[in-house]
């Protein structure tokens, strides 16, 4: 058997359509080098008009910024010089003028996404003329739920098609997942798309044996494999979701502009069903297109890029956006994990434009449940930006490109400052009382000078930091306000108001328990400590009491070490830290109820932090909610190992998704495979030697057509 299936093979007696993947056309990557850079090989830039418009935008925004900065540091040190600034007030006054500079900017950029959304009525049309480009629209997919996977794929497919756009674009499920039955299933449910969507559009999957270099390496092998036959690669997450028009908007402005080299849109978050994702879904709703309009008119050209729910041309990813490996071990050496601002830096430096579409609106995402999957997540990226440090001095990178780098950097370091900050203002507070004290012990005069805090300029300071703060929320809620349609879509007034002031308090409480875990996990990898690559729990309720008191311990201890300090300094002192000090003593029960689907469900049944995706769910999201259970279905009776190999139809169905494998090195052993091996020739049939195998190393033996072929010869128990 095994001969007659290795010869129907060679002979294509499997037609192309049940093949895993298009015939390939190989052209390698082109891996870019930081130390140096050949400018005769840029593209031509934008016209000298836009970058002199773009520079009057920039100018206008970080003047503001560094105006308001400015004006709040002065403040803060007129405050604390009176009477002198000693060696502690000189540390609060340089710490304090690190944070507000770091809140100014979303401020000012809040203000400007304000003022635009004001005016952006414009819709684009959605007819056209026909694509003449072909785009590949890449799923990424790591240990994710197939189910999931296919239903959205289901949607977006259909939507395609639906525009008329169907034999433009190819899906490719690109496949890095290393549990063997998710990896079963993910086949499965490539069948089953192939035979609901048909011939109206292409389908196809590869699943990686090796999952090298994580999510960028996945990208990278599609590229120098296949990406020459396309002219974009349309990038999703595993939980993305986008509408047809939207894509096919985003493919006609690729052909509009030969300059465009990367186009971001701003995905939505939607679906969340515990406390936590909800108030994250309705603060992204809220702000998130204040700041990313604001964003999208001051970078210009030179946005950032998020990873997912863009469009990229392939000649400009190709030719300079191939990252190289770091030297040196992680945490700060090996694979760049937050690739995304790199590449676009990269694609950037070669000429090409790199822009967000902040005008569309049906791009889509989900969050993470619990406070404990997002300090999963932030760990990855934590390390990412981290590694950026490494990749801030490149030749040739756009002076805003570095900026969006020190943007990423910041966004983790600003909580050391932060709980620095914190500390700092606790020993001036110990210097204030206990210089009062003792300053008689050994006065030579009646009037002694101690240090002192002006109280009126302190009050004001405080007023205006609060409004920098919290400023980027009051223009979103002023935005929805003034949007009858977006207020109407909110619950109206009545259910808008109390849902905004509901998440600022959620927020508030848990804004230090994340402060604390992004300063645990800048230790960490000062420490030497590499994160890896773990996949996402998209929706789950179940973390348990154990998870949640361990991985809370030391915020808990933090916020009580707090309280105890600033009440033997002074109830004031007390008083002001106790926004903070709040959320970390009760970190423990405000991260399970957050984690609650229960509790989230409760607050949509009053009402609470709805957003216009839950009172008129988007087609596109109705269309995947619809697909889903067809799929969870149909994959809960999919065949297992066992099946598979013992059914000679399912066994050349398997292989012929099975990707081919690289021939290994000279002295190169792969553990997973000779162990996995080693089991099969011992076994003494079919079940047990299945039963013997890890997850990870039936994803293995379903990789290898050999080891699949030594499966068949096993006898059936």
């Amino acid at each position: 058997m095994d001969e007659a299936l290795k010869d129907r093979r060679s002979r294509g007696s499997i037609g192309r359509a049940a093949v895993g993947m298009p015939p390939e056309v190989p052209r390698p990557l082109l891996v870019q080098q930081f130390e140096r850079f050949d400018e005769a090989g840029r593209q031509r830039g934008p016209r000298p008009v836009d970058a002199a418009w773009a520079g009057l935008r920039r100018f206008l925004v970080f003047g503001l910024s560094a105006a308001l900065a400015a004006f709040a540091i002065n403040e803060m040190r007129l405050a604390l010089a009176v009477g002198g600034l000693t060696v502690i007030e000189v540390v609060v006054l340089s710490l304090f003028s690190v944070n507000i500079t770091w809140i100014s900017l979303p401020f000012v950029v809040s203000m400007v996404g304000f003022v635009r959304r004001l005016g952006l009525g414009r819709r684009e049309a959605s007819g056209g003329r026909p694509l003449t480009s072909r785009t590949a629209l890449l799923m990424p997919t790591y240990n994710e739920d197939p189910a999931r996977v296919a239903a959205a794929l289901d949607a977006m497919a259909r939507d395609i098609v639906a525009q008329g756009a169907g034999q433009a674009f190819d899906l490719f499920v690109l496949s890095d997942t290393t549990q063997g039955d998710i990896a079963l299933a993910e086949q499965e449910a490539v069948w089953m798309l192939r035979h609901r969507l048909g011939t109206s559009i292409r389908l196809y999957y590869r699943r990686r044996a090796h999952n090298t270099a994580h999510k960028p390496g996945n990208i990278r092998d599609f590229c120098e494999r296949w990406g020459s036959a396309y002219d974009h690669l349309l990038i999703l997450d595993a939980d993305s979701l986008m509408d047809g028009a939207t894509v096919v908007r985003l493919a006609r402005r690729m052909e509009a502009d030969p300059g465009a080299g990367l186009i971001q849109t701003l995905p939505r978050l939607h679906r969340g069903t515990t406390l936590l994702a909800r108030v994250q879904q309705f603060a992204g709703r809220v702000y998130g297109p204040l700041l990313g309009s604001g964003l999208a008119w001051w970078s210009g050209t030179e946005a950032a890029f998020w990873g997912h729910n863009a469009i990229i041309r392939t000649r400009a990813f190709m030719d300079c956006a191939g990252l190289p490996v770091l030297r040196g071990k992680p945490p700060f050496g090996g694979p760049i994990l937050s690739h995304d601002f790199v590449e676009a830096a990269l694609i950037r430096r070669g000429g090409w434009k790199v822009s967000i579409a902040d005008d569309l609106e049906g791009s889509y995402e989900e969050s993470p449940s619990s406070i404990i999957d997002l300090a999963i997540r932030d760990r990855r990226w934590c390390q990412g930006n981290l590694q950026h440090l490494r990749v801030l001095t490149a030749r040739g990178f756009h002076w805003v490109s570095r900026l969006h780098l020190v943007a990423g950097i910041v966004s983790y370091l600003s909580a050391p400052l932060w709980l620095l900050f914190v500390l700092a203002a606790l020993a001036l507070g110990v210097q204030y009382e206990f210089a009062r004290q003792s300053y008689f012990a050994h006065a030579s005069t009646l009037f002694p000078l101690w240090p002192r805090i002006d109280p009126v300029r302190a009050t004001r300071l405080f007023g205006i930091t609060l409004i920098i703060l919290f400023g980027p929320k009051v223009f979103g809620a002023l935005s929805t306000l003034l949007s009858p349609r977006r207020l109407r879509e909110s619950g109206g007034l009545a259910l808008f108001l109390p849902s905004f002031f509901f998440e600022v308090l959620v927020s508030a409480l848990i804004a230090p328990i994340q402060a604390l875990i992004h300063c645990g996990l800048v230790a960490d990898i000062l420490r030497g400590k590499d994160a890896g690559w773990r996949p996402q729990r998209r929706e789950d309720d179940s973390v348990p009491w154990s998870q949640v008191l361990y991985r809370h311990r030391w915020h808990v201890l933090t916020g009580l070490g707090l309280v105890l300090v600033s009440r033997a300094i002074s109830w004031q002192m007390l008083a002001w830290l106790s926004p903070a000090v709040t959320g970390m003593v009760f970190s423990a029960p405000l991260s399970k109820l957050t984690a609650s689907a229960g509790v989230g469900r409760w607050i949509k049944r009053l009402g609470l932090l709805r957003t216009p995706e839950e009172t008129q769910i988007p087609p596109i999201a109705r269309a995947a909610d619809e697909a889903f259970p067809l799929y969870r279905d149909a994959l809960a009776r999919a065949p297992d190992l066992v099946d598979v190999v013992g059914d000679p139809r399912l066994l050349e169905r398997h292989l012929a998704l099975t990707d081919r494998s690289l021939a290994p090195q000279i002295g190169e052993v792969d553990v997973l495979e000779a162990t996995a091996e080693k089991k099969i020739r011992i076994a003494r049939g079919l079940e047990e030697a299945v039963a013997s195998l890890t997850p990870q190393e039936r994803a293995r033996v379903q990789s290898l057509p050999s080891l699949m072929h030594l499966l068949t010869e096993l006898p059936p128990e």
